[in-house]
């Protein structure tokens, strides 16, 4: 795996991929400016492909030098998800990031209820972004326009899943595996299933577990990574990479 060549700054610079966990409550761009910053004084390229909400964890691709130039590649990717809903309620921003805002009985929900409909959202589906996220319309992202209580204009996007699987039903949390296309909203996934049970649903925890080939038990721990690039660039042709 690529992800373990390196063993000088040099390396860096010529193209790594480097699978990273992201942590609770970062930034995708978070994780982007610790590495970048690890570098300094070298200014180095170091992009991200497939952006994570702060409130998910799990792998982030990072690219550095040369490698930036298929980020768009590797964010085409197919991912794969795990996480936690909470039925019995909805959020505007549909998932932990603001409070519930209605909330609906569970008690007649069967667990066959809850499995089957998984099969309505299997397959190339169309779903509206969450109002509350980064995509930009006329150079603004949406969630700015939602906080200010602005009508936002939401677009039908085309997307694909693969796999939804139930793996855990204790209500009000019910557990599930998603694997899907580039562009899918977890977020809107899980408040249509809501919608589609009569009910309500949003996101409690969210995980990715895998992109294309790449899988989270392979990635490293942000501050992990950077001690390595800081121990390089003190004894950069003695210091064995990860």
């Amino acid at each position: 795996m690529s992800n373990n060549s390196f063993n000088s700054i040099q390396d860096f610079a010529d193209g790594q991929l480097l699978l990273v966990n992201k942590p609770y409550e970062w930034t995708s761009f978070d994780v982007v400016g610790k590495l970048r910053n690890s570098f300094k004084p070298l200014k180095l390229k170091v992009g991200h492909a497939g952006t994570l909400d702060p409130l998910a964890t799990g792998l982030l691709i990072i690219c550095t030098g040369k490698m930036t130039k298929q980020i768009d590649t590797f964010q085409a990717e197919e991912k794969e998800y795990t996480g936690t809903m909470i039925l019995g309620a909805t959020t505007p921003t549909y998932d932990l990031e603001s409070e519930p805002e209605a909330k609906f009985e569970t008690g007649h929900l069967t667990n066959d209820q809850i499995k089957g409909a998984t099969a309505q959202f299997t397959g190339d589906i169309q779903q509206y972004p969450p109002a509350h996220s980064a995509i930009k319309i006329d150079g603004e992202r949406l969630y700015e326009k939602a906080r200010r209580g602005e009508d936002v204009e939401l677009r039908l996007r085309n997307v694909t899943i693969s796999e939804f699987e139930i793996t855990r039903i204790e209500l009000p949390e019910v557990d599930f595996r998603v694997v899907c296309s580039k562009g899918t909203y977890i977020r809107s996934l899980i408040n249509d299933f809501g919608a589609a049970l009569n009910n309500g649903a949003y996101l409690s925890a969210l995980r990715r577990t895998r992109s294309g080939n790449y899988r989270i038990e392979d990635a490293h721990e942000v501050m992990d990574l950077v001690a390595a690039i800081r121990n390089l660039k003190s004894a950069p042709a003695e210091t064995p990479g990860l």
